[in-house]
């Protein structure tokens, strides 16, 4: 069990769960669930609300100030990030459309969906109050509330997660402007705290299994009662979610990447995915793009014909800020969340989880299970409760090596048309 591969241990977490929920909910252990066992789901929980604000500002940083200012890589920064920006929205746009075309939430039975209302009951009434509110909010109140005015008070809150991306990004303009001799210092902080971070990750989720293991049996605990058969209706409703997001990852890759290719290269699509395969499978395996940009960058530059100079700028900042699986995944999770809960999101919230997401998906760290943090702060900028991930949990693992796999097949086709439009890119330039 000690050398076994976490996510093997998450999976074996929600079996478990699944099994304890339904034994606690037919033998009346109710209470005993409630008090010994839920306790530990919320502390794994309240452990990813605690990383995420360090995590998005010092990710977001030092991202940022990867940035050069001599004219040459500010042209090729400029080109990057825009590309980059304009694929995560285009990916976020895919994910709402199909999600609310195809409605998987709804497939989750109505009596267990009156379950989970009565269990989130405070928290709908929540959304609903603050949903008036906003509807008497004034048009650009949204931009007024992306800037603080003080940002201790910002960092107390999740809900405030633009306001922390508004700064970061700010201070790493800020940082691009000094002399290297007076921001090295600075910029090493915010590198030796996002190493912190991540490593703060790592050691919470080797809480993840039992983590899991809480929050499924609550969940079955509370919604199921004695209706066993409920359990795989919901697994069937978990099976649809995940159909409508690889359906809508798949579309990303063939509109957006190979728009890309086709309109910046001359490069083959068949060439270009042979040449990228083996990063492609080191991402689907390990379901980190960062573990994975060693072999991205010799694949691009060995088998790709793309420049060093090119490929050492654009990856590297693609695995900090090119998160466009991700980030599709976040905003069909919230919307399917939000659908199982009985709780719509109106025009204005669908707007919010494209501007939130695509943001918050720059300061997402390259490292497996990040993408739930995000998703955390996304259902709270909407009032969605985040206990809802219990939900999507089961199966995210197998999501996190899809949607991975997109990412870093973005990092590269990008990485090929930045070099093409430089001139940069041995062959197939146009």
């Amino acid at each position: 069990m000690k050398n076994l591969a976490l996510h093997w241990k998450i999976i074996i977490g929600l079996i478990a769960g699944l099994i304890y929920g339904m034994i606690s909910a037919s033998a009346g252990w109710g209470s005993f669930t409630t008090d010994w066992i839920a306790p530990f789901g919320t502390i794994f929980i309240n452990l990813l609300k605690l990383i995420a604000v360090p995590l998005v500002f010092a990710s977001l940083v030092t991202g940022v100030a990867s940035l050069s200012d001599t004219k040459k890589l500010s042209r090729i920064g400029g080109k990057t990030i825009t590309i980059y920006i304009s694929t995560t929205i285009v990916s976020v746009a895919i994910g709402l459309f199909l999600v609310n075309f195809f409605q998987p939430g709804d497939q989750i039975p109505d009596v267990m969906k009156i379950e989970l209302q009565e269990t989130y009951e405070k928290n709908v009434e929540t959304k609903t109050s603050s949903a008036q509110k906003v509807k008497e909010r004034g048009p650009l109140k949204p931009i007024v509330d992306m800037v603080p005015n003080n940002i201790i008070s910002s960092a107390s809150s999740n809900r405030n997660m633009l306001q922390i991306v508004f700064v970061a990004i700010m201070v790493g303009i800020g940082l691009i402007q000094l002399p290297k001799g007076k921001s090295n210092t600075f910029l090493e902080f915010f590198e030796g705290l996002n190493d912190v971070v991540l490593k703060i990750i790592d050691m919470i989720m080797l809480m993840a299994p039992i983590g899991v293991f809480a929050l499924i049996a609550q969940t079955i605990n509370k919604v199921v009662g004695d209706n066993i058969s409920q359990v795989i209706e919901l697994m069937s409703a978990l099976g649809f979610y995940m159909f409508t997001l690889i359906l809508g990852l798949i579309l990303h890759v063939c509109i957006s990447y190979i728009f890309l290719l086709k309109f910046y290269t001359k490069m083959p699509l068949q060439h270009f995915f042979k040449g990228i395969a083996p990063a492609q499978l080191l991402a689907f395996s390990t379901s980190s793009s960062g573990a994975t940009l060693p072999i991205t960058m010799e694949r691009c530059e060995d088998e790709l014909g793309v420049s060093e100079e090119i490929s050492s700028f654009v990856l590297p900042l693609g695995a900090t800020i090119n998160m466009d699986g991700t980030a599709q995944y976040q905003a069909v999770a919230a919307v399917f969340i939000s659908q199982a809960l009985g709780m719509d999101l109106t025009i204005s919230d669908q707007l919010t989880i494209i501007l939130t997401t695509v943001l918050a998906s720059i300061g997402t760290a390259a490292v497996p299970a990040a993408g739930i943090i995000m998703l955390i702060i996304i259902l709270e900028s909407v009032g969605v409760p985040s206990a809802g991930v219990a939900l999507i949990l089961g199966v995210d693992r197998i999501l996190d090596m899809v949607r991975t796999t997109v990412n870093v097949t973005g990092d590269a086709a990008v990485a090929v048309s930045i070099a093409s439009t430089e001139k940069q890119l041995k062959t197939y330039s146009k």
